[in-house]
C-alpha cells in the first residue's frame, strides 16, 4: 500500500491579513517534511469560489513551488478541472510541472462541484460530463503529437503544437476522480486511476475494488489511445496521535470539511465575501452525524489506525490519501500526526507494496479470476451535491425520487 496526503486548502474564518500566505506556507512546509519521512504522493485539488471549504485555486503554481522543496514524493493534481480550463492550457502546465520536479506529476482529471464553479465559466451542470469526456479526447493527444487539431462541440483547437512535452512518456499517469462510489466502477471500464473517498466497509470496499479490476480487464473503453493507469486510491479524513481520544480532539477539522461540502453543494453560495460558513457549521459540529464522522475516518492511535488499515490492505486498495489539513488544524499537529504515522503505522504496509504489486500483475494477467461481488448490497458513500451520509441502496432511491418530486412540485408552482 501506498500513502498520499490531500490538500483542500480549508481557511475557516476568520481571517488575518497574513492567513492565506500562512497557509500556504505550512502546506509547503508540511509537503517538505512529508517527502523526508517517505510518503508516496502529495495530491492538491483545484476549486473556485468555495469561501473557507477551499482555497486552492491555482494548483499547478502550489506543486511547482511543491516541486522545488521535495525530491521523491510524487506531485499529483487531484483534480484539474477540466470543465474550466482549456485543454491546450492545461496540457501546457501539465507538462511544465513534469519538467520542474524531474517526472514527478501524476494528472487527475475531474468535472467541478457544480454551479457555484461552472456558472462564472458559462458552463452547465448538465453537461459537464459530456464537456469533461470531450476534453480528455482533446489533451492527451497534445503530449506526444507535434501537430494537433481539435473540433468539438465544447472546445476548439486549429493545428498547433502544444508545448512543452512532459518528462515522463508519453506523459503522466492519469486519474478521474470518482465523485461517488459507482464512478470507480467507470473508471475502470476508461483504464484510468479512480480517485475517491473513503470505503464504508472493507466488504464494500473489496467489492469495488472487484469491479473496478473486472471492468478494467473485461469491459475496457478507453476515452482515447493512452497507457492503462490500473490504480484505486481513496481519501479519508485523518488525524494520528498518542491516543484515540486526542485524535478525534485534533482531528475535528475533518466534520468542517464535511459540513462545507455538504453544504455547498445543498445550498449553493453564501453572499460572496459575507458570513461564515464556520459558524454555519458550530451547530451542526456536536451532531450525530459529525460524531460519527470522527469514528469513520483514519483517525486514531497508531494501533487503531494499524487495524483498520489491515482491513482495507487485505481488500487491495492501492493508495490511501490522508487528509488532515483541515478546519483549524494547527500545523504542529498535522506535521507531528504525519511524523508519528510515518514511523509507527507507515512501515509494515509499504513493506507489503511488493504483495500488492504481484497481486495486481496476476489479476490483469488473468492468472487470479475475481468475484463479481453483487456491489448493490453495500452501502454507499456518497458526496456530490448531497449530505456525507451513508445511504442503503433503498435510502438512495428515495432521496432520489423525493428530490425528483420536488422539482416537479417546483416546477409547477412556477407555472
Amino acid at each position: 500500500m501506498k500513502f498520499g496526503i490531500f490538500y483542500e486548502h480549508q481557511l475557516p474564518r476568520p481571517w488575518r491579513q497574513d492567513s492565506e500566505y500562512r497557509l500556504l506556507q505550512e502546506s509547503l512546509e508540511q509537503i517538505e517534511l512529508a517527502d523526508t519521512l517517505g510518503y508516496d504522493y502529495a495530491w492538491e485539488v483545484e476549486h473556485h469560489f468555495l469561501e473557507e471549504y477551499s482555497h486552492s485555486s491555482a494548483p499547478e503554481v502550489f506543486l511547482g513551488a511543491a516541486s522545488q522543496r521535495t525530491r521523491n514524493i510524487r506531485l499529483g493534481h487531484g483534480v484539474i478541472q477540466l470543465t474550466t480550463n482549456h485543454p491546450a492550457r492545461v496540457a501546457e502546465r501539465v507538462a511544465t510541472l513534469d519538467l520542474l520536479s524531474k517526472g514527478r506529476v501524476e494528472f487527475g482529471m475531474g468535472e467541478a462541484a457544480g454551479p457555484v464553479e461552472l456558472h462564472p465559466f458559462h458552463v452547465r451542470v448538465r453537461d459537464k460530463r459530456d464537456v469533461w469526456e470531450e476534453a480528455v479526447k482533446a489533451i492527451i493527444p497534445m503530449f506526444t503529437h507535434e501537430a494537433w487539431e481539435w473540433h468539438g462541440t465544447y472546445f476548439d483547437l486549429p493545428p498547433r503544437n502544444v508545448l512543452p512535452k512532459p518528462y515522463q512518456k508519453p506523459h503522466p499517469p492519469l486519474w478521474v476522480a470518482c465523485s461517488n462510489i459507482a464512478t470507480i466502477a467507470k473508471a475502470g471500464e476508461w483504464g484510468l486511476g479512480a480517485l475517491g473517498f473513503q470505503f464504508v466497509s472493507p466488504d464494500a470496499a473489496r467489492a469495488w475494488v472487484n469491479k473496478y479490476y473486472l471492468n478494467l480487464t473485461h469491459n475496457l473503453h478507453k476515452l482515447t489511445d493512452y497507457p492503462t493507469n490500473a490504480n484505486i486510491a481513496m481519501v479519508s479524513g485523518f488525524m494520528c496521535a498518542e491516543t484515540d481520544e486526542l485524535a478525534r480532539e485534533q482531528a475535528a477539522g475533518w466534520t468542517f470539511f464535511i459540513f462545507c461540502l455538504s453544504h455547498y453543494g445543498r445550498h449553493g453560495m453564501l453572499r460572496p465575501g459575507e458570513g461564515s460558513m464556520w459558524e454555519l457549521y458550530q451547530d451542526w459540529r456536536t451532531s450525530e452525524q459529525a460524531q460519527q464522522a470522527l469514528h469513520s475516518g483514519l483517525i486514531g492511535s497508531p494501533e487503531t489506525l494499524r487495524r483498520t488499515l489491515r482491513e482495507f490492505q487485505a481488500a487491495h486498495v492501492d493508495q490511501v490519501i490522508l487528509l488532515n489539513q483541515a478546519g483549524h488544524a494547527t500545523h504542529p499537529q498535522i506535521c507531528e500526526s504525519l511524523s508519528l504515522f510515518a514511523r509507527e503505522v507507515m512501515p509494515e504496509f509499504q513493506a507489503a507494496d511488493t504483495q500488492q504489486m504481484q497481486w495486481k500483475q496476476e489479476v490483469l494477467a488473468g492468472r487470479i479470476v475475481l468475484e463479481d461481488l453483487d456491489v448493490s448490497t453495500h452501502k454507499v458513500y456518497t458526496h456530490q451535491n448531497e449530505d456525507i451520509v451513508r445511504l442503503t441502496p433503498e435510502e438512495l432511491k428515495r432521496k432520489m425520487a423525493d428530490k425528483e418530486s420536488q422539482a416537479r412540485q417546483g416546477g409547477a408552482a412556477s407555472r
